[in-house]
């Protein structure tokens, strides 16, 4: 099993990259997450990689970090989620961002997703909610069940795909008494 690739990056595409290792070109496929940490070409690079072997052919594919693997083996475990959709998922936000949406039961953010349907969303999140429980890294603001306006106001602007710092600066001057009007007053300061 191929767990990584390291060497210089020969070619670099918006679905795949190409790490010559050993005098072997790998040709990884890559979520656009990665891409964005994948360096020019020319510059050597470190994947994360899994191999999957079908009729078709081996294909493999590279992750930037280990917890982005992690997702992806969790993303395929579920039924009619393959590959190409789980890298798209995952190009859909940040891990931990990903992680959130599935323990706050947000099936919209991954309805959006092509390929995947109201079904498949909520598939996902019932099949991988307890999974991810629990592991989300301390830094980061994590998702819980509450009715305080205030906590479901960053939980709707988390599944709008603002960055966890972004929402506290936004809510930080919002006034409103409904996690609705905080929102809106967040929405109005972010343009």
């Amino acid at each position: 099993m191929i767990s990584s690739v390291r060497g210089p990056v020969t070619v670099r595409r918006p679905d795949h990259v190409v790490i010559e290792a050993a005098g072997v070109g790998y040709r990884l496929a890559v979520s656009a997450q990665t891409l964005r940490q994948v360096p020019a070409v020319d510059h050597e690079a470190m994947l994360h990689a899994h191999l999957v072997i079908r009729d078709d052919g081996m294909h493999l594919y590279g992750f930037a970090t280990e917890d982005e693997r992690d997702l992806f083996h969790m993303l395929t475990s579920v039924q009619s989620v393959g590959p190409k959709v789980a890298l798209a998922v995952l190009s859909g936000g940040a891990t931990r961002e990903l992680l959130n949406a599935i323990a706050g039961g947000d099936s919209a953010r991954f309805q959006a997703v092509p390929g995947i349907g109201k079904r498949t969303a909520e598939r996902i999140i019932v099949e991988l909610r307890e999974k991810v429980a629990g592991q989300t890294p301390d830094d980061e603001f994590v998702v819980t069940k509450t009715d305080d306006p205030l906590a479901l106001a960053r939980q709707g602007l988390l599944g709008l795909g603002f960055d966890p710092r972004e929402i506290d600066v936004l809510l930080d001057n919002a006034e409103g008494e409904t996690p609705e009007e905080l929102i809106a007053e967040a929405l109005r300061a972010a343009r």
